[in-house]
């Protein structure tokens, strides 16, 4: 169905009829009620909590009945969150925030681990150049612009190989 078929259909519906409808996708669909409950009360701080606490746990994990658990450090936790919280329509500084975290924290792990996985930086330098852009379409790259700098120094700091395609993404911009 298109959405000018659909349209036609709702247009035809009564009042009632369609408060029938939305209460039963509401009662179907998950991410249906994920939205209308975002809708009616977005608590953007605490998804935004949820997020941090996630991703720091792919890198620092809580121990698990005495031993240590092995960090897994996947990107792919925060691009799900990313994607929830683009879904959702949650405000722009609060994503941004949340996809520079998660290249923070992961830098912050790299300080203290000696990474050999080729794919942590391709996957980190991924996600700089997403923020980036992510920053720039929605015009607050100057309101993060400190910890763009900081994040492209740490690259330096810890003499990462891939530290000249951070650089040039910089060069690019018009600091």
């Amino acid at each position: 169905m298109s959405k000018r078929d659909l349209k036609k259909y709702v247009a035809e519906l009564n009042k009632e009829q369609l408060e029938e409808q939305i209460l039963e996708l509401y009662d179907k669909f998950s991410s249906v009620k994920v939205y209308y409950d975002f809708v009616f009360n977005p608590k953007e701080e605490t998804l935004l909590k949820e997020c941090k606490l996630k991703i720091s746990n792919e890198y620092y994990p809580l121990k698990k009945s005495g031993r240590r658990s092995k960090p897994k450090m996947r990107r792919s936790v925060a691009q799900k969150y990313i994607k929830h919280f683009t879904l959702l329509g949650v405000d722009p500084f609060v994503i941004a925030d949340a996809m520079l975290y998660n290249i923070e924290i992961a830098q912050t792990f790299s300080s203290e681990q000696d990474i050999k996985q080729e794919l942590f930086f391709k996957s980190m330098y991924n996600s700089f150049q997403q923020a980036v852009v992510f920053l720039i379409a929605n015009g607050i790259l100057a309101d993060f612009k400190k910890r763009i700098s900081a994040i492209h120094t740490e690259t330096i700091l810890q003499k990462w190989y891939n530290e000249p395609e951070f650089n040039a993404i910089l060069e690019r911009l018009e600091y």
